[in-house]
């Protein structure tokens, strides 16, 4: 986009119309302007991904995808078969002796082509079978029946409407008894 820009004021085209037709901000186009003008378009060429250069050599990155493909339980994590990226970022620790961050290790999972799993967070101690028979008998009597879908309101600080259910408009309540 910047060569273009490059091109588009070799053109004599103001920075406001660069802005325009790249679809980049004015603000963009002006500092681009000024850089093309102290050193023309070698300026504006790009000079590759921003951020910071990964701490992993090519191999390490083999090495890595290697590990990863084994699966968590070959280095220790034998609870479940979930990659977390806290779990990558330790093996990396442990492997490669690098520190990554939780967000780092997730980032370079993804440039493997990994994704970082959540696992399911469960007690050791949970019986299936009792929180299954739970479902299905005591819940259904805990839970009711809910409320009639005409008692509904799409808001939560607003009652429903009153015009809209019959015998419920202004003054039909006074003339029945309560009980």
């Amino acid at each position: 986009m910047r060569m273009q820009a490059a091109e588009l004021f070799e053109e004599k085209t103001k920075p406001s119309e660069v802005a325009r037709r790249l679809r980049v901000s004015v603000k963009s186009a002006y500092q681009w302007h000024q850089l093309w003008r102290g050193a023309g378009g070698e300026a504006l060429a790009s000079r590759g991904p921003s951020g910071s250069r990964c701490r992993l050599s090519p191999r390490c990155l083999e090495k890595l995808t290697e590990y990863l493909e084994q699966g968590p339980a070959a280095h220790g994590w034998v609870e479940d078969q979930v990659w977390t990226a806290a779990r990558v970022a330790t093996l990396i620790g442990r492997k490669f002796h690098v520190s990554y961050s939780v967000f780092g290790a997730t980032r370079l999972m993804h440039r493997l082509g990994f994704s970082p799993q959540i696992p399911a967070r469960r007690v050791a101690e949970r019986d299936e079978q009792a929180v299954t028979v739970w479902k299905e008998a005591t819940w259904a009597e805990v839970k009711g029946p809910g409320r009639p879908a005409g008692a509904t309101s799409a808001s939560r600080t607003k009652p429903g409407s009153p015009g809209g259910r019959p015998g419920d408009g202004p003054g039909a309540g006074a003339a029945a008894p309560q009980s």
